[in-house]
């Protein structure tokens, strides 16, 4: 059986893919353990975040450019920088979007029904998984209504909460007076704060990921990033100054879902319950609404997960890396349909059997990792393929080894773990794998 995909999706899709992947997986969740690390300096984390994440996306939207297959830098490493580099970036975004998949899939049982969350995340997870084996265009066009029912919602909850004038009246988290001393904690905590804000933008992968199903890869990926990133950037900055607004950087840090307590309060009742916006008070209209969207909001984030999972697991069981029934695609749908429903079901299994809120920091170390040798092949590809200063990638490949760095260690030292037993099932599996330039091709 064939397993070439087929180009159905244009520019609006793959940008709608990515704002489906990005605003779903941070928007909600990524604010508060950033405010924790950072403090009041969590705008610089931001910042920080968002540079790293324009460099990164300009070095993989030129590189998906040059090489329009399924898989994105798994195949970019394996072509330009040897099997080995390909290889662990392929297994560190496979182990860790799965992982972030389970996390975003728990966090919409959360939401819709928290009594429950478990099973109302696995049922979502292969009711997801079985759109995305009917067809990509499908799965394009349920981001689109998803993206648009999540972004009306957070608009209008930033329209109330600056309209009504409502001050900061969480906690505090002042600024310590500052010496040569403090410095250097307050640098750390700023890009380990960047590291669960990095999370947040990593949606993009996605658009890469599908450089088999885009049409005219070369002109559409390029301009799909760029404009998924900012729309992003913007409406990260506009919510996070609102939740700031009415929460205070304390507020935020403290909070389990800092833009559900804060709409709460507008609402005129107090946050903090766990799965936020005041527990069972609900706190109004403006948190119902907000609630129903962060549930959608993870659904596509959730969507956007298997799709980019499922694209990987495909092109490196073309390169016999992971077994070969994976690369299967459906002759009539055109999807990588057994990989599809495989994560989908790995996923529904762990989040029965596992609590995997705790996997953000880990997923922000594989994915840096995996953006970092984007960054290093980029540097690979001369001038005129690139058409990028060389300066972009290499701020790129800084940034993603620094905000790593600063990462809690428990997520540096699973992120370690996981790219160790990356190395050992290369070992064993390289003797059969193809050779780079021939396989992985579109």
């Amino acid at each position: 059986m064939t397993s070439t995909l087929e180009r159905r999706l244009g520019l609006s899709d793959a940008v709608v893919v990515g704002l489906g992947a990005m605003i779903g997986a941070g928007v909600f969740v990524a604010f508060a353990p950033a405010a924790a690390r950072a403090g009041s300096l969590v705008w610089a984390s931001l910042a920080v975040a968002a540079v790293v994440a324009v460099c990164n996306a300009l070095s993989s939207a030129r590189l998906a450019a040059q090489f329009p297959s399924a898989g994105g830098t798994y195949v970019y490493g394996r072509e330009l920088l040897g099997p080995l580099p390909g290889f662990l970036a392929g297994w560190g975004f496979v182990v860790g979007k799965t992982a972030s998949c389970a996390a975003m899939a728990l966090t919409v049982g959360l939401y819709i029904w928290p009594g429950h969350a478990a099973l109302v995340a696995a049922a979502a997870v292969l009711a997801l998984t079985i759109l995305s084996v009917l067809g990509v265009q499908r799965t394009a066009t349920a981001s689109k209504v998803l993206v648009g029912m999540v972004l009306t919602v957070l608009a209008a909850f930033v329209v109330v909460a600056w309209a009504t004038g409502s001050p900061a009246t969480g906690p505090t988290a002042p600024m310590p007076a500052v010496d040569a001393e403090a410095w250097p904690a307050r640098i750390l905590g700023v890009f380990g704060g960047a590291g669960f804000c990095f999370f947040a933008f990593a949606g993009y992968a996605r658009i890469a990921t599908l450089g088999e199903e885009v049409r005219e890869p070369a002109r559409t990926i390029p301009r799909a990033v760029v404009v998924a990133i900012s729309v992003v950037i913007a409406v990260y900055a506009a919510v996070l100054a609102t939740t700031v607004h009415v929460l205070g950087v304390g507020g935020v840090a403290a909070s389990a879902a800092p833009v559900l307590d804060a709409a709460a309060q507008l609402g005129g009742e107090h946050g903090g319950g766990e799965y936020g916006g005041g527990g069972e008070h609900g706190g109004g209209v403006l948190a119902t609404l907000v609630r129903v969207a962060a549930g959608f909001a993870a659904l596509g984030a959730l969507l956007g997960g298997v799709l980019g999972v499922s694209r990987t697991t495909l092109a490196m069981a073309r390169d016999r890396h992971l077994p070969t029934p994976l690369a299967a695609v459906h002759p009539t749908t055109r999807t990588p349909y057994v990989a599809e429903l495989c994560v989908g079901v790995l996923v529904a299994v762990i989040v029965l059997v596992a609590d995997v809120r705790q996997a953000i920091g880990f997923s922000s170390f594989a994915v840096l990792a995996y953006y970092l040798v984007a960054n290093a092949a980029a540097l690979r590809l001369d001038r005129r393929r690139r058409r990028l200063p060389a300066w972009i990638p290499l701020l790129g490949a800084i940034g993603c080894v620094m905000v790593a760095g600063s990462l809690p260690w428990q997520s540096v030292a699973g992120g370690v773990v996981v790219f160790v037993v990356g190395g050992g099932v290369y070992a064993v599996t390289r003797r059969r794998a193809v050779p780079p330039g021939v396989a992985s091709q579109a």
